[in-house]
């Protein structure tokens, strides 16, 4: 087969991977995403003067001002030295220098250059942590801190090689058709880690215990029934040795599904806002939000990989080698952390939808909208939320809606 005809096949594959994922995508999140999630519209956000103090406003607009250049700094300088690396002969040259066989080689890269991308963005990973510091934000040593850097790191390390070496080593195996074949199995390793995390990643992090037998446990399974849903594990973590931020979440499915709070919310707030916490995660579940979330993941990175096959072939005419090389791995890494930044309103979009209904489930299981915005009022005062972020930072980066946005749903509820 001639080269040009290897490419057009290659081509066919990308652009057939591309389009199956996006089409997925564009089903489930029409089908199963809340794209209405308040009955009647939702609310305008409420006046920040009516539930923060002006001195509150201040101090939280100050310091998220701040942690938001730390933050977009890193996230600039990591892009451009992923760029610099992956598509230039930099990059290449470190990868001819990796010893063993091409699946060695691979992790070594994967591992080389997440080294270097934590080394450069290390300065902002610093001042930032010390801006929590002084907010009192933050907690524990700085060689705690060090410790849970280091282990972020190697944990994405493992998890950025096996998708890199399960790409190579396709490409290498079926250099015509890998888009496709890639495709669908970067989809289940998708389902598969978000089975296995829960399991093997979170408590590398935090130790977790079962919540006590006692009233409050009594109360969750109630509301867990109400909600009709069946609840798996109620853990605690011990989030109040690295932070002083209260905080809930669900994760996992079928048998890894738990529902986690975080000690620092059990000993900070009443048993009614905790309850407005554990139903706002207990409609994830009943919801299967995880699931939703992983299958548009699954998609997503069938796009991903197609859009990567027709990127990759155009850039062969432009001297870049084919994704089965070891040399190719840099460009890789760095087209996905393009990628990634590019598609975060659309991944954000998605999740202030579901957040919104979980809102209004916990707002209807728990009848108590007082006891909600008391809740969010503390929330945001305790983690200095910004109440008024910048429309456009919102937009690209807001996971959650605004603390003013949830507050004006539970006044309507």
């Amino acid at each position: 087969m001639t080269d040009g005809a290897r490419r057009t096949s290659l081509g066919t594959a990308a652009l057939g991977t591309a389009a199956l994922g996006a089409v997925a995508f564009v089903v489930l999140a029409v089908w199963l995403v809340p794209w209405h999630p308040v009955p009647g519209g939702t609310p305008s956000p409420v006046a920040a003067d009516t539930v923060l103090t002006a001195t509150q406003v201040d101090r939280a607009e100050d310091y998220a001002r701040w942690a938001r250049v730390w933050s977009w700094s890193s996230l600039a300088v990591s892009l451009l030295v992923a760029a610099w690396l992956g598509f230039s002969e930099r990059g290449r040259r470190l990868a001819d220098r990796m010893p063993g066989r091409w699946w060695l080689q691979t992790v070594l890269v994967v591992a080389a250059l997440g080294l270097v991308g934590r080394v450069v963005t290390l300065p902002f990973a610093v001042v930032l942590r010390q801006h929590q510091l002084d907010a009192g934000l933050s907690t524990g040593s700085w060689g705690a801190w060090a410790a849970d850097v280091a282990k972020g790191e190697a944990v994405d390390v493992v998890i950025t090689s096996i998708g890199v070496v399960t790409l190579v080593g396709l490409a290498r195996r079926w250099p015509r058709a890998w888009p496709a074949i890639a495709g669908g199995v970067l989809a289940a390793l998708v389902f598969a880690g978000s089975f296995v995390y829960p399991l093997v990643v979170e408590p590398l992090f935090n130790d977790f215990e079962q919540l006590d037998d006692g009233p409050l446990r009594t109360r969750i399974l109630a509301l867990a029934d109400a909600e009709g849903v069946e609840v798996d594990e109620v853990l605690v973590a011990d989030a109040s040795r690295r932070t002083t931020t209260l905080n809930a979440y669900v994760s996992g499915f079928g048998g890894t599904r738990r529902v986690v709070v975080y000690d620092t919310l059990l000993d900070d707030l009443p048993d009614d806002q905790v309850l407005s916490v554990v139903g706002h995660e207990l409609a994830h579940a009943r919801h299967g939000d995880v699931v939703v979330g992983t299958a548009l993941g699954a998609a997503g990175a069938l796009v991903g990989v197609g859009l990567l096959g027709l990127v990759a072939g155009a850039g062969r005419r432009r001297g870049w080698p084919e994704v089965g090389e070891v040399r190719a791995v840099p460009m890789v890494l760095a087209l996905t952390a393009i990628a990634t930044v590019i598609s975060s309103p659309v991944h954000n979009g998605i999740s202030r939808q579901v957040e919104t209904r979980a809102d209004v489930d916990a707002l209807a299981a728990t009848d108590d909208p007082d006891a909600f915005v008391a809740l969010q009022t503390r929330l945001a005062v305790k983690s200095l939320a910004d109440p008024t972020p910048p429309a456009w930072s919102q937009w690209f980066f807001g996971s959650h809606p605004t603390v003013l946005e949830r507050i004006a749903i539970a006044r309507e509820d």
